[in-house]
């Protein structure tokens, strides 16, 4: 791994202002959301003896990121993220604040509890997206991945001091107090963002439609096989991690008997490894693969979910948890920054937004499942299941390894110039046929099918459809490159996305073709000369007798 692809410090990142800003005020915001979690978990412990409701609170959290990522997604990279933030940090703030209102009034039954921390949710998904997208604005690539770490680091900071002080607060005052505090910590990010300016984009384009948008994003994801395993092994990490998480309630009431204090010091366990993780992570990522890394985090879960399973005394569940939260930053943060590494920056929120599709919907799958495993056959036979995946999903590194951090150059190529033309089109015109004329010599054949078959991937993962070559029966030295794009715009978009590692295979497929004049290009609109019924053929009746 190269030094310009890591901050040789952790902390590096936070000599740039307007991210030390929002990540302190994030550490206040985290600092309110792990109270409140705390005192959900208790209150549905509280309310109900189901092991399944108790799990269904980490689900009724996470399960929201699952559905919203997309479209969250899309938004974060076809608007203002600042402003996309804002308006989730707001409506986070009134769903505490009326959360509080309702447990204060001892409104709150196990399901409408599950109602209000699913819309916490629905905040939490639309904000994610934005927010990783926006580290990007915030810091250079060198200090990327620090960066991404840092942030989990902010999380699991208050996570070891968070669910103690959210467990002495329930215990003192009551859950209405701990989802009180989360309302008030809103306004610390609020007020943050409202101070960042968020670089403007370049370009005139509008926006692209929602559906359009998300359907370009799942198109990237399939097209790159780097981030297809980041995909598969963050879906198998959260659905076997989050048994910890979803659980810990029911093994602090029933296997060690405790309290809601003694909850809130295991979950602070887990936040103490946590950042003993984060603060390792540069040091590992300089002796270590990604796919080491990643491996072992996965094998240190397995062996701190089984110490919790077999603890009797509260020691033995604190070293398990100090472990495992050490694991989960460490494969969490590898696989969020090596998403980012391989994504442009045009795609960047809608490729994080699938990352966590596939990684909360695990957890939210994980959730549902383990809970209904320790209601069937116990809590010790659940946490020993998921341990006995997590050395499954180690064992995948040796058909989908993680890949290491790369080099390649995603800025946009900028080579692209609208051309003048002499047709009036509008913005929404098409759809639009492109054809590209190559003229390459017969020994460059071979050299040249093997360059145009990336040139398709490139093409597709950019939003063009229906990529074909075709040779010429009179000419065999001319091969025609045609594909489709619906409008201009999407046109336009298509080759502004152009990175500069694509323009590699454009410079080696220019040096293939022949003659002093670069490949011609047709663009043309495309209009029907009849309508479809008249191109219909006549069929005439037999004449009866």
């Amino acid at each position: 791994m190269s030094p310009s692809s890591q901050s040789q410090s952790p902390f590096s990142p936070l000599k740039h202002p307007y991210f030390k800003l929002i990540w302190l005020a994030t550490l206040v915001s985290n600092l309110g959301s792990l109270v409140q979690g705390v005192g959900a978990g208790w209150m549905m412990a509280e309310l109900t003896p189901s092991h399944d409701m108790v799990a269904l609170v980490q689900a009724s959290t996470t399960l929201p990121i699952m559905l919203l990522a997309m479209p969250a997604g899309a938004l974060a990279d076809n608007m203002d993220r600042r402003r996309v933030m804002l308006a989730s940090q707001g409506f986070m703030a009134m769903v505490s604040a009326l959360l509080a209102f309702a447990a204060w009034q001892g409104w709150l039954q196990p399901w409408s509890l599950l109602i209000f921390t699913f819309l916490l949710g629905l905040g939490s998904a639309m904000h994610l997206p934005s927010w990783q997208a926006s580290v990007r604005d915030l810091v250079p690539r060198e200090d990327l991945a620090a960066a991404v770490t840092l942030n989990s680091m902010s999380f699991n900071l208050m996570r070891s001091i968070g669910p103690a002080a959210g467990g002495l607060l329930v215990a003192w005052a009551g859950p209405e107090a701990a989802f009180a505090l989360n309302a008030v910590s809103y306004m610390a990010l609020i007020y943050a963002l409202a101070r960042w300016r968020s670089p403007a984009e370049e370009g005139r384009l509008p926006a692209e439609r929602l559906g359009s948008a998300i359907g370009v994003g799942v198109r990237y994801v399939l097209l790159s096989p780097n981030l297809m395993r980041i995909m598969a092994r963050g879906f198998v990490f959260g659905v076997a991690a989050v048994v910890l998480l979803a659980l810990l309630p029911v093994v602090t009431r029933d296997l060690l008997r405790g309290s809601a204090t003694t909850y809130g010091l295991l979950l602070g366990a887990f936040g103490l490894g946590a950042i003993g993780g984060a603060l390792a992570s540069p040091w590992l990522r300089r002796r270590l693969g990604i796919e080491a890394i990643v491996a072992g985090s996965f094998v240190a879960f397995a062996a701190g979910t089984v110490m919790v399973a077999l603890s009797i005394h509260m020691a033995l569940a604190l070293v398990g948890l100090l472990i495992a939260g050490s694991a989960w930053v460490s494969a969490l943060s590898l696989f969020n920054v090596s998403t980012q590494l391989a994504t442009p920056r045009w795609v960047v929120g809608r490729v994080l937004a699938i990352y966590q599709t596939s990684t909360f919907g695990g957890m939210a799958l994980g959730s549902w499942v383990w809970g209904g495993l320790s209601e069937v056959w116990g809590t010790v036979p659940a946490l020993l299941c998921a341990s006995v995946l997590m050395l499954v999903g180690a064992a995948l590194g040796r058909v989908l390894r993680m890949p290491d951090f790369s080099e390649v150059d995603l800025d946009p190529a900028n080579r692209f110039h609208e051309p003048a033309l002499r047709l009036n089109l509008k913005a929404r015109s098409g759809p639009i046929t492109i054809m590209v004329d190559w003229d390459i010599a017969p020994e460059n054949t071979e050299a040249f099918l093997s360059e145009m078959v990336e040139r398709r991937k490139v093409r597709l993962r950019d939003g063009a459809r229906d990529w074909s070559l075709m040779r010429d029966l009179e000419n065999p030295d001319i091969w025609i490159e045609c594909y489709h794009v619906p409008t201009w715009t999407d046109y336009i978009r298509h080759n502004q996305r152009r990175t500069r590692a694509d323009a590699g295979n454009y410079d080696r497929l220019l040096a293939l073709h022949r003659g002093p004049e670069r490949p011609h290009v047709h663009r043309m609109i495309e209009r029907r000369a009849v309508t479809a019924h008249d191109d219909m053929p006549i069929i005439e009746r037999p004449k009866t007798m």
